[in-house]
């Protein structure tokens, strides 16, 4: 055995690298450091192996190797186990961030820890394991069909020889050409299946009223009031749930998969009002959705149709049938479908621009309207109104809430008779300063929106209100301002419950009838354009000259 005392009797002399560390160059440690360096091979590590095990982290000092964040304390986690250097080694990973590609997992009972798992979690492994188990099966019989089809293709052909014998030549075997349209197809088949499925199983949503004014809507950034209907969007982090408030009118449903309206958590607890909108937005995604997937049922069928054959007779009276070409499908867009189009639960907010609206106030568009109004019922009798020069009486050079006045002393009375007759009444008006003060658009709003509210509780008559902000340029028409028909086909389509509107018994009255005195003719077209009877507001108050 050798010894530190025996390296001075060595026939060769020991030169060892100067970088090396005083420590290292201890006579006791610099022979085997020399021949554990310089001679000996590296030991030979046994095949790496992995395992895989699943617990809820006892601190927050491990570190998702997937996506290099925390991992927080009591949060399941998965760690696979592999063999370096005779030492176990776990690289520990979020639950959603592990690739199961990889890995080799029977089942996930197998999976170390799973017994001390809780039943939610369990059920989320053994689901992962599970699809995995699908993909890789689908994934092994497909290569078996294209080794099959291989093997078809590779057949022999007969041919005859001179003398009349047989012989059989094989045909050398031609490549398999995937369709590459099937092929994307089935790709896309399957991810769209699985984004469904872990969607369902990860994403919930939830209504119900504001406890507090301190959550936030995660679309426009502004508070929730309290007592206010917000949506929350329910994901699954980290092993806990996490919500993601909204305001009722933020939250788009485009990306979310909502059944009915009455699979909402917390829906049986609201208001009736609040039901009846959020069955009305949910029912108008679906009919979105089933109108796209019929519009290009359509498309593929007059595609088809166009692609005809011509008959052309010939000289000799023969007809020869000739393809036409297929001319590309031009859809007409109309000003109705343009808007219908436009209007999504998404683009409805809280704010007009850079300018925050009052309570039951919402924009979208060029448009800043009023929520349904507390007592107000949709109708087919729709009696409408212009407001500055026909119900009030107000300054373009003067601004503010307060500064305005009843423009006939027997509109509250007329106003109330209409609605106790069954009439729904709706105010159409226009306020181009809102998108033309770019520097005071906040004043702008808060002057007309304050009007309005002012005026609706001054006659006491609960009322829908549409304000046309945006105003017409050099060859281009705001198609929500009068005379433009845009607020009317918005409020006949998508805010009157569906109720067809009774063109004989509705009508619109407003003061810009193109007469010498007056500003424009903006009312007269606009109930023109509509096709409603028209009234001027001296007339229909009964104002006696």
């Amino acid at each position: 055995m050798l010894t530190a005392d025996t390296i001075t009797k060595f026939p060769f002399p020991l030169s060892l690298p100067s970088s090396l560390s005083p420590r290292l160059r201890n006579p006791k440690l610099s022979l085997t450091v020399f021949f554990t360096s310089r001679h000996l091979p590296p030991p030979k590590m046994p095949p790496s192996s992995s395992s895989l095990i699943a617990e809820y982290a006892k601190s927050n000092r491990s570190a998702c190797k997937t996506c290099d964040k925390k991992i927080e304390a009591k949060t399941l986690r998965l760690g696979v186990v592999t063999k370096d250097r005779g030492y176990d080694l776990t690289k520990w990973h979020h639950f959603h961030c592990l690739s199961f590609d990889s890995l080799s997992v029977d089942s996930a009972e197998s999976v170390t820890g799973f017994d001390s798992l809780k039943s939610d979690d369990q059920e989320a492994l053994k689901k992962i394991v599970d699809e995995r188990a699908e993909v890789k099966d689908t994934g092994e019989q497909s290569e078996n069909v294209v080794a099959e089809k291989k093997q078809s293709s590779s057949k022999k052909k007969k041919i005859k020889d001179r003398d009349g014998d047989v012989d059989s030549v094989e045909k050398e075997p031609k490549k398999l050409q995937l369709s590459v349209s099937d092929k994307a197809e089935n790709e896309i088949a399957l991810e769209v299946s699985d984004i469904k499925d872990i969607y369902k199983s990860f994403f919930s949503l939830i209504a119900e009223y504001a406890k507090s004014n301190r959550s936030a809507c995660k679309t426009c950034d502004k508070k929730i009031e309290a007592k206010t209907l917000r949506l929350g969007v329910i994901t699954k982090d980290r092993g806990y749930d996490l919500t993601k408030w909204h305001h009722f009118h933020c939250l788009s449903f485009d990306s979310l998969s909502v059944d009915s309206a009455e699979s909402i958590t917390g829906f049986d607890s609201l208001k009736s009002d609040d039901q009846e909108a959020l069955k009305k937005i949910v029912d108008e995604r679906a009919e979105v959705k089933d109108t796209g997937e019929q519009s290009e049922n359509v498309v593929a069928e007059k595609k088809q149709s166009s692609n005809k054959k011509k008959k052309i007779k010939d000289r000799d009276g023969d007809v020869d049938s000739v393809e036409k070409e297929p001319k590309k499908l031009q859809l007409s867009v109309s000003d109705d479908a343009e808007i219908e189009i436009a209007l999504e639960v998404s683009d409805i907010k809280d704010i007009y621009k850079d300018a925050t609206l009052q309570p039951k106030w919402r924009a979208f568009h060029s448009i800043i309207f009023l929520e349904k109004d507390d007592g107000l019922n949709d109708s087919s009798k729709i009696a409408a109104f212009d407001f500055d020069g026909c119900l009030a009486n107000t300054d373009v050079k003067v601004s503010g809430a307060d500064k305005w006045s009843l423009m006939y002393p027997s509109i509250p009375d007329k106003l109330q008779k209409l609605y106790n007759d069954g009439f729904k009444l709706v105010v159409f008006t226009n306020e181009s300063n809102i998108d033309r003060w770019t520097k005071k658009r906040q004043k702008a709003v808060d002057s007309k929106v304050g009007r309005l509210n002012n005026f609706i509780k001054k006659v006491n008559v609960p009322m829908q209100v549409f304000i046309a902000c945006g105003f017409d340029t050099k060859g281009r028409k705001d198609a929500y301002r009068k005379p433009q028909p845009g607020m009317w086909r918005v409020m006949e389509k998508h805010f009157n419950s569906g109720i067809a509107i009774d063109m004989d018994q509705s009508f619109y009255v407003g003061d810009a009838a193109g007469r010498e005195k007056d500003h424009s003719d903006a009312d007269i077209k606009f109930a023109q354009a509509i096709g409603l009877k028209f009234y001027l507001p001296e007339e229909f108050f009964d104002v006696k000259a």
